[in-house]
């Protein structure tokens, strides 16, 4: 898991959302995707599509079926363009302005945070939890990835799973 990349996805929506773009791509890796989805489950993103480098056709991107009935011609996976797969995003707009205003790192590449569930009750309590914040703003979400995918705290201490650290998104 490359955190690296996983900043540079984080600075990259937060810069779409400023710039206020409707679609962005992303590189597709699986922790890439985990994230997307989970970006699109607390209503951050509209659509998380799979594509090659060009953008995916508009009726995948609204979820409406092909037109005339035709099967969506998706560019299938082999081995000589895995690396050029992206990832298209839908960004989400609330009365003209984005709902994504800030994505930042909790773990760093050098530095990685890891919470057990009383670690991550305590944050979403919104009190400090060691070096971490807790969560103070109204909407404000903090994602953990976990043995069972990336997924928000506040559904972490439900199922009470612990796991790293990855981003906060408000």
């Amino acid at each position: 898991m490359s955190l690296v990349l996983l900043a540079n996805t984080c600075s990259h929506l937060q810069n779409a959302s400023k710039a206020r773009l409707g679609l962005t791509s992303i590189p597709s890796t699986s922790l890439h995707l985990r994230l997307a989805l989970a970006l699109q489950n607390a209503g951050f993103l509209s659509t998380v599509v799979r594509g090659g480098q060009a953008p995916p056709p508009p009726h995948l991107l609204l979820n409406h079926p092909t037109p005339n009935n035709e099967a969506a011609e998706i560019e299938p996976v082999t081995q000589e363009n895995v690396a050029s797969r992206r990832l298209w995003l839908g960004m989400k707009y609330w009365n003209s302005e984005p709902v994504i205003e800030k994505m930042q790192m909790v773990s760093k590449p050098t530095r990685r945070i890891w919470m057990d569930t009383e670690g991550l009750s305590t944050l979403v309590l919104g009190r400090q939890s060691g070096y971490v914040k807790g969560l103070r703003r109204p909407g404000e979400c903090l994602f953990v990835t976990t043995d069972k995918g990336v997924m928000e705290a506040r559904e972490c201490v439900e199922k009470k799973i612990g796991g790293m650290l990855l981003c906060r998104v408000y």
